[in-house]
């Protein structure tokens, strides 16, 4: 059976809170694909978004009023150990946006919310949606892992963005969208290091293991359903593919 992985944006699920008319749309856009090919299955892979970042932006605001003595009685120490917090802080909403996915998809997916995608041995039911693992990545590399655990080439990564840019369009009025990118040029535009809250197209730490799989990347807009289902279908559409 074909599988194709989704990795569903947080900022198009719940931008700030569940957006009911996406939720609804691609429900019934996937549905109805699934429906028109019985030999096929999709996994969905469910971001943060603005809950995510609100959590995030909330703890780091508070960590800032911490006095040394209480840094020190909270064992707060570093900037690493604020970034791990703020990963869980993430984590815990890619688990609620994943949660939300799974209830809409209803018969379609049986299974729980997956959240390690390395105990992933079984797939029953026409979907599966998974959220975030553990810190030190986006949900964006659990996709990843999750294409190479059940065998998919591509992973499509559905954001608020129609294509990835030569640099970022709200700073330079300059930067050119992209039809296609290697793997190469595309992580020397992304780095390598992960940040919680990043905000770029495809996580770096997923980016490279990509390109270690040789899998290719399809970055869309998400609210996009006619688009969505173009890729899906194998057609035309707008984006950008990374291989």
């Amino acid at each position: 059976m074909a599988t194709k992985v989704l990795s569903v944006g947080g900022s198009i699920i719940a931008p700030n809170e569940p957006d009911t008319e996406f939720l609804s749309a691609f429900t019934s856009m996937a549905s109805s694909w699934l429906s028109e090919n019985p030999d096929s299955r999709l996994i969905l892979v469910a971001g943060g978004g603005g809950p995510a970042r609100t959590y995030q932006n909330a703890y780091r605001e508070v960590a800032k009023k911490f006095g040394e003595e209480e840094k020190q009685m909270l064992s707060f120490k570093d900037e690493d150990e604020t970034n791990y917090a703020c990963d869980w802080l993430g984590i815990m909403a890619t688990r609620l946006n994943a949660q939300i996915l799974k209830t809409c998809f209803g018969p379609l997916c049986i299974q729980d919310v997956v959240t390690d995608p390395t105990k992933a041995n079984d797939f029953t039911g026409r979907v599966l949606v998974a959220a975030g693992w553990k810190p030190g990545f986006s949900t964006d590399n659990d996709a990843v892992l999750l294409a190479e655990r059940f065998n998919a080439d591509t992973v499509v990564n559905l954001s608020n963005i129609e294509k990835v840019y030569t640099d970022d369009p709200r700073k330079n009025p300059d930067a050119k969208p992209l039809d296609t990118i290697s793997w190469k040029d595309f992580r020397a535009m992304v780095g390598d290091e992960w940040v919680p809250g990043k905000n770029c197209p495809f996580d770096p730490i997923a980016s490279r293991k990509a390109q270690e799989l040789s899998l290719t990347v399809i970055c869309a807009g998400g609210k996009n359903i006619k688009n969505i289902r173009a890729i899906l279908d194998g057609r035309d559409y707008v984006g950008t593919t990374i291989k």
